[in-house]
């Protein structure tokens, strides 16, 4: 079989605009997202303890770490299946966390961070630079996504050499925000 031939048994999704998908789901994610910071917190009764929420947020960042840390090395070594099978369990981590955090975002108010001093400062740049970053992986992720399983190969090179760094600062960083608030929930 020759590369040409190996690349199209590869071709999970057909060559088409998935653009205007993508921003729509990027628009509606991030939109949904932001909705939630002016939403008054729910005021009804809960039959859970609501608080495990954000640490349920970052075991799937974790996870969302470890899966892209892997799929890294697998693109790196040409498994492109256990690349695959491992940006697949970035996106199912991924996704469960976005659902795991709109739910808790809904329920109760944002909780402010009591730290002080340079601790203080750290906590806000990590917290911006990782909200900031987040929305900005958003779409990087599904572009890469779209041109990987279509099998355009350069033009996935070239948008995951900037989705992989971003998205694994951004899943760290959650993961950090989460040590450094902790304490004030």
């Amino acid at each position: 079989m020759n590369k040409r031939e190996q690349e199209q048994s590869l071709k999970l999704l057909p060559d088409k605009n998935y653009t205007p998908l993508i921003a729509i789901l990027t628009v509606v994610i991030v939109g949904l997202v932001t909705v939630l910071f002016f939403l008054p917190a729910y005021d009804g009764e809960l039959g859970f303890n609501v608080k495990l929420l954000p640490l349920l947020n970052a075991i799937f960042n974790c996870f969302t770490f470890i899966a892209l840390v892997v799929a890294l090395v697998a693109i790196i070594k040409k498994n492109i299946k256990l690349h695959r099978r491992f940006i697949g369990a970035a996106f199912v981590s991924t996704t469960l966390f976005l659902v795991s955090y709109v739910t808790y975002h809904y329920l109760t108010e944002s909780t402010k961070y009591g730290g002080e001093g340079a601790l203080k400062n750290i906590y806000f740049f990590v917290l911006i630079t990782h909200i900031l970053l987040a929305i900005v992986v958003v779409p990087l992720a599904l572009i890469s996504v779209a041109r990987g399983l279509s099998m355009q190969v350069e033009r996935h090179r070239k948008i995951a050499r900037w989705t992989m760094p971003i998205w694994l600062y951004v899943s760290f960083t959650g993961v950090v925000v989460y040590l450094m608030i902790s304490p004030y929930y």
